[in-house]
């Protein structure tokens, strides 16, 4: 008698999800961000490029078209203009009608300081700018701490009069921290009353936030009351990215739940120095320069530092947890400048390995590239909104050689919008070619 071995059943493969063909990179950015200027009339204390005064270098006007330009021929959907406060270099209007006209749509950030009724109105009339107005406070004791005097009452009077002037579904952006935790509810509240979009973000330790996200960055249980809120409101709020490292508490949240450094996302500063991630300006996290010969596209496809992060990573510590394939190990940017190792856990972990690691982190934390703060200190804060203690701020000599990193990220998820079945041109070709959105002469790198 011969014994003939059962059939194996046979598994199929899980099919790849979008995020799956992502983390090899695409042929150009989905988004990037572009930091116009490191002017502001702010000195807000957790400013993620240490923004202040104008650095002289900046793009020229015909650069900044040049470059838009580039952007167009690669596809790029849209730039997201940050500073410093992009409004106020003298040629931003000009930019913006500028992309728009060639394709590129314009999403950016403000304090509000130049949105006139006269400027809401014309940009109501543009369907390809979309516009986010910061405040970190729902009133004026927390967000004037934050952001400085009168900050509050700029922010609110810039979305009434883009209320007024009829436009639809503007951005209201909130850098979440202990302080405003609390106030969820009323941020939706405000949102909802001027006719906007509530936007919550990350805060990290970039930039002089390095020097006070020890005291502003959320407790562990605002970390779940936060989770749980964005749970409940579910598809109300935008989150971008920015809080993949909560989906380990569970069900994962909206957003790309990926890093996407050097991926689908990327940062050209003032000067037109490009990095991975627009929270991890450091000369570690530099690609290149967009005025090197080949331009933007030039470093987008040849570096070898992108390529290096479009290699498949290992997970390194994290890749063991029952929770790595929700969160991916959290925030590039956040290790890196806690001084914890790019291959082990975020500092915030919502698990708890986090706090362990920065217990046990050996050496000095990293100190971002360069500071365009003001150079006087601004107004002393006193005592913060619900008995917390001063805020310091430490303003450290400026490098002329250097760039600083950015106020903001994406202003939404690279892919908000996009399902496989809806995808065209360049995004389609990746889903359904994986080599399609990658480099040649890829080469293995260390694992994030």
């Amino acid at each position: 008698m011969t014994l003939i071995d059962a059939p194996t059943a046979f598994v199929p493969p899980r099919p790849k999800r979008l995020v799956d063909h992502f983390e090899l990179g695409l042929d150009a950015p989905i988004c990037l961000t572009w930091e116009l200027t490191y002017a502001c009339n702010l000195s807000c204390v957790h400013c993620l490029s240490s923004s202040g005064r104008r650095d002289p270098r900046e793009l020229t006007t015909e650069e900044c078209k040049e470059i838009i330009d580039e952007l167009e021929r690669m596809q790029v959907f849209y730039v997201n203009i940050g500073g410093g406060e992009p409004t106020v270099r003298s040629d931003f209007w000009e930019l913006v009608d500028y992309a728009t006209a060639h394709h590129v749509g314009v999403k950016f950030s403000t304090n509000g300081v130049k949105i006139t009724p006269e400027v809401a109105a014309k940009l109501a009339a543009n369907d390809y700018v979309d516009v986010q107005i910061s405040l970190d406070g729902a009133t004026a004791e927390v967000n004037d701490w934050i952001r400085g005097p009168r900050s509050y009452e700029m922010a609110l009077q810039a979305m009434a009069n883009l209320q007024a002037a009829g436009m639809k579904n503007f951005k209201l952006s909130v850098v979440c921290t202990r302080q405003n935790i609390p106030q969820l509810d009323e941020f939706k509240a405000i949102a909802d009353r001027y006719g906007a979009q509530l936007r919550l973000t990350r805060l990290r330790p970039s930039g002089r936030a390095v020097d006070v996200w020890d005291e502003l960055h959320p407790l562990p249980e605002q970390q779940r009351e936060l989770y749980d809120w964005l749970v409940a409101h579910d598809g109300e709020v935008l989150t971008g990215d920015s809080f993949f490292h909560l989906s380990a508490f569970g069900q994962q949240l909206e957003g790309l739940n990926l890093c996407g450094a050097g991926r689908v996302v990327c940062l050209i500063d003032p000067v037109g120095d490009v990095y991975a991630c627009p929270f991890a300006i450091h000369d570690e996290f530099l690609a290149g320069n967009v005025r090197a010969p080949g331009g933007f596209q030039g470093v987008w496809q040849t570096s070898e530092l992108f390529q290096r992060l479009r290699a498949p990573q290992s997970g390194g510590a994290c890749s063991s947890c029952q929770f790595f394939d929700s969160c991916k190990g959290g925030c590039m940017a956040a290790k890196f400048f806690t001084g914890l190792p790019l291959d082990g856990p975020d500092p915030e972990c919502v698990q708890g390995y986090g706090a362990a690691a920065l217990e046990e982190r050996k050496g000095d934390k990293p100190k971002p590239s360069g500071d365009h703060s003001h150079r006087t200190a601004p107004p002393a804060r006193g005592t913060a909104p619900s008995g917390m203690g001063p805020v310091r701020v430490t303003l450290s000599r400026r490098r002329e050689d250097v760039a600083a990193p950015p106020v903001s990220a994406c202003n939404e998820s690279p892919i908000a919008g996009f399902a496989p079945a809806r995808l065209t041109g360049r995004v389609a070709r990746v889903a359904a070619d994986p080599d399609a959105g990658r480099s040649d002469g890829r080469t293995e790198g260390p694992s994030r």
